[in-house]
């Protein structure tokens, strides 16, 4: 997902404002979740703009006009949402979003199982999933 939302960004930065909408189960503890800010770092990285600075969790108030470089950041909780996570490219014409919806914990034991085969033999060192993927 990382190499998609880069490749995004890259393209789109300029002419469309972008935010993230992630939802999870009630009891998820930490908002936004792990996903939603390596995403946030992603496109910000790509654009050469800060985290602190820029990203705006939520919006709230009658007055609150977007600023050209905000990063929109909107975490649900409720139900058992096992995790779904909205990219949103939207322009003055149109909009884009990239999605990924997890229906079982599966996906994450399929992850982790390919990530230790992977590391199995390796040299100590920190690896991230584009190295597991080859990407």
């Amino acid at each position: 997902m990382w190499k998609i939302l880069k490749d995004m960004t890259r393209i789109m930065k300029d002419d469309y404002d972008i935010d993230i909408v992630e939802s999870h189960h009630k009891h998820k503890k930490d908002a936004p979740s792990g996903t939603a800010v390596t995403c946030a770092e992603v496109i910000l990285g790509e654009k050469g703009l800060d985290y602190d600075k820029n990203v705006v969790f939520g919006r709230s108030g009658r007055e609150n006009e977007r600023g050209r470089d905000q990063l929109g950041v909107l975490a649900v909780r409720g139900g058992g949402v096992i995790g779904e996570h909205t990219v949103i490219y939207a322009g003055d014409d149109d909009k884009l979003e990239i999605k990924h919806t997890s229906f079982s914990r599966h996906t994450f034991a399929a992850g982790a199982l390919k990530a230790a085969k992977f590391a199995a033999g390796r040299k100590a060192g920190l690896y991230g999933m584009n190295e597991v993927l080859g990407l």
